[in-house]
């Protein structure tokens, strides 16, 4: 039963890390230039620089890095279905990742800065170049956030929640907590309170000693 209970624990540390590493690695690499257009004007137009950023590329990167980064809390959080669900989101989160570094690999990168800055004026001439680290990057965050997410699909709802024994704990303590009985002071600051609440604290307010 130990061994099973170590197992199922070293499942969900590892579907949490890989959620983590994977939204982490997302978000970097999205703020990242992916693509440097140059757009070569007609004389006597200087030529015009542009750096295109994974986020404006792929907007869903750094979106998808977020979504991970949730997904690694509720792993937690949640048990049984809820956390098969996650593990779900956390897999089509990943899929659309890849996909969107494959397809940046896979583009050429003239038309990807094409549709990103335009052609340029009249007789312009773009080229582009691809930083391609960044995208595969992202292609490994993908790859690694759907191996954690159907890790929990497949695993999860078996995985016992890691704050269970501390809630117990928790209300154990609660209901153990000895009812204090009201004292001279306490009623000195009720009398205080009433005061500034304008009433008259020598009522009688039907209070039981």
């Amino acid at each position: 039963m130990g061994t099973v209970t170590g197992t199922a624990h070293r499942e969900l540390a590892g579907a949490v890390v890989g959620a983590v590493a994977a939204g982490g690695l997302a978000l970097s690499a999205g703020g990242q230039t992916w693509v440097t257009a140059t757009v070569e004007r007609p004389e006597p137009l200087p030529p015009v620089i542009e750096q295109l950023a994974g986020s404006e590329l792929a907007p869903f990167v750094p979106a998808g890095g977020l979504v991970l980064l949730a997904a690694a809390v509720a792993l937690v959080a949640v048990r049984g279905a809820g956390r098969v669900l996650v593990g779900l989101l956390a897999a089509v989160a990943g899929g659309a990742l890849g996909w969107s570094g494959l397809r940046t690999l896979l583009t050429d990168a003239d038309v990807t800065a094409t549709g990103a800055v335009g052609s340029g004026t009249p007789g312009s001439t773009l080229t582009a170049e691809v930083s391609a680290a960044w995208p595969v990057l992202v292609l490994v965050a993908g790859l690694l956030a759907v191996a954690a997410g159907l890790l929990t699909v497949l695993r999860g709802s078996s995985w016992p929640g890691m704050g269970r024994r501390y809630e117990r704990l928790a209300a154990a303590a609660a209901a153990a907590a000895p009812v204090r009985r009201r004292t001279d002071e306490d009623r000195a600051l009720d009398a205080w309170r009433a005061l500034d609440r304008g009433e008259d604290p020598t009522e009688d307010s039907g209070e039981q000693p």
